[in-house]
């Protein structure tokens, strides 16, 4: 069965900065590689389309929904924090972010694809129920866990987060959902410096130390990760998919390679095929050294259309 790919050409107007390090670039990069490898003509390409108003309030509030309708520019940069900027393609963009997460979610629950990839821009586990964050704002992996619960009635879902940083928006919504288990290996100290206590088998967090490399890192996430996400048994699994831990990128300090992370694809995968039919959504988040970012995820995508 194939695998998606969703995306939308406007992820590539919404700007911050000149020289951000989250640029139009990081989605030129990766479809470049995805080119040169043939994986593009095997993948089954969707537009990403925009979410609804009831998609988004599942998991923010009204009054963030309206603050970033009207803090949306005509012209020129609006700063959200000292790194998080809307031009006037942000607020569609971030919408229809969102709405990639949603359609990659009904595609894998009508059989339509066993997994899908959303190459996104704004990225979303930043963003807390009421806060947009750490150039994130909607969390597209939370609206993508929600829609799952609510239309199509799945008991548990699980987001995986790889990202570098901890996702601390996915945990802010979630937090007091038992029908959502959250996992995130994150360097630790690092942005936005969060990572609160666990719960049990549904809220695990795994600090790493700056200068961690690969066969760490794979034994941290074996330890903490596996044995919870077996006990809970999802039946979709969501990732929130960042490739900034690699050791070429110049935002953190891990030493991952883009084998570490077809690695964890690998055992994603055989989790989904346990517990989830194969079900896998997958969301870009970080990853700012472009070389390194399109190689992982080709390495990425690679596996998850079992080629």
């Amino acid at each position: 069965m194939a695998t998606a790919y969703l995306s939308h050409g406007l992820f590539k107007a919404h700007r911050m900065q000149p020289d951000h390090p989250e640029s139009p670039q990081r989605l030129v990069s990766i479809e470049d590689r995805l080119q040169e490898a043939g994986l593009m003509d095997i993948l089954v390409y969707r537009e990403a389309p925009i979410a609804t108003r009831e998609q988004l309030e599942r998991v923010h509030t009204a009054r963030h929904i309206d603050e970033l309708a009207e803090l949306s520019p005509e012209e020129g940069l609006v700063p959200i924090d000292p790194d998080t900027y809307m031009c006037p393609a942000t607020l569609e963009a971030a919408w229809r972010a969102a709405g990639a997460s949603v359609l990659a979610v009904d595609m894998v629950m009508k059989g339509q694809v066993k997994n899908a990839f959303c190459a996104v821009r704004p990225a979303g586990h930043h963003a807390e129920r009421d806060a947009a964050m750490g150039f994130c704002f909607f969390d597209n992996v939370a609206v993508g866990a929600a829609h799952s619960l609510e239309e199509w009635g799945l008991e548990r879902a699980a987001i995986l987060d790889f990202d570098v940083h901890h996702g601390n928006g996915s945990e802010d919504i979630f937090r007091d959902d038992p029908r959502v288990m959250v996992c995130s290996v994150y360097q630790d100290p690092l942005y936005p410096y969060s990572g609160s206590p666990g719960i049990p088998g549904r809220l695990v967090n795994v600090p790493v130390a700056p200068g961690t490399a690969g066969p760490a890192w794979r034994h941290a996430v074996t330890d903490a990760w596996f044995p919870a996400i077996e006990d809970f048994r999802p039946q979709l699994i969501i990732l929130s998919a960042g490739f900034d831990g690699h050791a070429a990128d110049p935002m953190a300090e891990l030493l991952l390679t883009e084998a570490d992370y077809g690695w964890l694809t690998d055992q994603l995968i055989a989790l989904a095929e346990r517990h989830a039919n194969g079900r896998i959504v997958s969301c870009l988040e970080g990853g700012y050294d472009l070389q390194a970012l399109s190689r992982c995820v080709a390495a990425h995508v690679r596996r998850l259309a079992g080629v």
